[in-house]
């Protein structure tokens, strides 16, 4: 079988549970199943095999398996560019309000769209010919990315913005491929960091790492709407907050296998980690290992719930079947799957998460 990265995320920022649809930066969710007769028995490798679409869909429908998938060979080269940190786009986020207006949320920096001007509340009249209002959201999306031929580098889409009641401008942007930003970094009034995760990506734990470089009094850890990633990311972010010791453990086709920190890790400053529903997989293997350890405090709302495991396997013609493979466990030897991680501290209905995180991390003191 061809080297794959082991992957902890039911598929990277998908679906509604994590409010990734509005983001164009992400990579696209999971195809969707359809049902054959199955060519090879649940929980065999079917690395190498020719299997259909058809056919892969069954096999995992046959064994129950709730988050595996399939991927063409060019889907998997596009969520594998979302692994890597780097997606297909313009460098725009949209979101759409309570009136129904399609509104720019987020624009990435040196991206074509920032390059031509567009801004975070500017308003996104058209896609090409049609209007963005009458569009879901998630359509809009696979229009700013680029759909069929178009879905390349190079390939051009034009949008007609405006910014507040002034002129219409049409624009005609080139789609390019760009780093996306997981990590992001925010000196408060006190001196504390907050560091906000979105995704376990490749070198999302050296981005950790540089950002504590910056003087703080504390660190909140954001991993809300985190749905995982890759596992030695998650785990190498963990080993940042640990001087060695166990980070979890996880099972591959039954054979248990552990994850340790390596020694040095930082043990001083005080550590918040925010978590909620949206928190996935990955990110609560990493917050399970530091409220295991007794690292963090952990604050929030329950986590979703996910503790499996998926290792994608190569099929003979390129394509790939993505498997559950075991279940991961926290250094307490937890299994959180389907019961989610409990926070230490919980928000109640309505308080503000992230102001409680605060108030937390206030109440440390500096660490012996």
């Amino acid at each position: 079988m061809a080297t794959l990265s082991l992957v902890f995320g039911a598929v990277l920022l998908a679906g509604a549970a994590t409010g990734a649809w509005g983001d164009a930066n992400q990579p696209p969710p999971r195809p969707s199943a359809d049902t054959a007769r199955p060519a090879a028995g649940p929980g065999s490798d079917p690395a190498g095999s020719a299997l259909s679409e058809q056919q892969a869909e069954h096999l995992l429908a046959a064994g129950g398996d709730r988050w595996g998938a399939y991927y063409s060979a060019q889907e998997y080269a596009e969520f594998s560019q979302g692994l890597d940190g780097r997606y297909l786009g313009v460098g725009l986020s949209v979101g759409r309000g309570e009136d129904g207006v399609t509104a720019v949320s987020q624009v990435a920096p040196a991206g074509p769209a920032a390059q031509s001007g567009i801004a975070p509340g500017d308003r996104l009249l058209r896609i090409d010919q049609d209007q963005a209002d009458h569009l879901p959201v998630t359509e809009v999306v696979a229009r700013l990315r680029g759909q069929g031929a178009d879905h390349r580098a190079g390939s051009e889409v034009l949008l007609a913005v405006q910014r507040g009641g002034g002129e219409v401008r049409e624009l005609r942007l080139r789609r390019a491929l760009l780093d996306s930003q997981q990590v992001v970094a925010e000196r408060l009034d006190r001196g504390e960091l907050r560091i906000t995760v979105r995704a376990f990506t490749t070198g999302v734990a050296d981005q950790v790492r540089a950002a504590l470089r910056a003087p703080h009094a504390g660190v909140v850890l954001d991993l809300r709407g985190n749905s995982g990633g890759l596992l030695d990311e998650a785990a190498g972010t963990a080993g940042i907050f640990l001087d060695g010791g166990s980070v979890g453990s996880y099972q591959e086709r039954g054979e248990r296998r552990e994850l340790t920190a390596p020694a040095g890790g930082d043990q001083r400053t005080p550590l918040v980690v925010l978590v909620d529903g949206g928190t996935m997989s990955a990110a609560e293997l990493l917050a399970g290992a530091l409220q295991d350890r007794s690292r963090a405090v952990v604050v929030g709302s329950r986590t979703f719930g996910k503790g499996t495991v998926q290792q994608p396997s190569r099929l003979a013609d390129g394509a790939v079947l993505e498997m559950t493979v075991g279940r991961y466990y926290t250094p307490a030897g937890r299994s959180l799957d389907g019961t989610g991680l409990t926070p230490d501290v919980q928000a109640a209905g309505g308080e503000d998460a992230g102001a409680l995180a605060l108030r937390v991390l206030a109440g440390l003191g500096t660490r012996a």
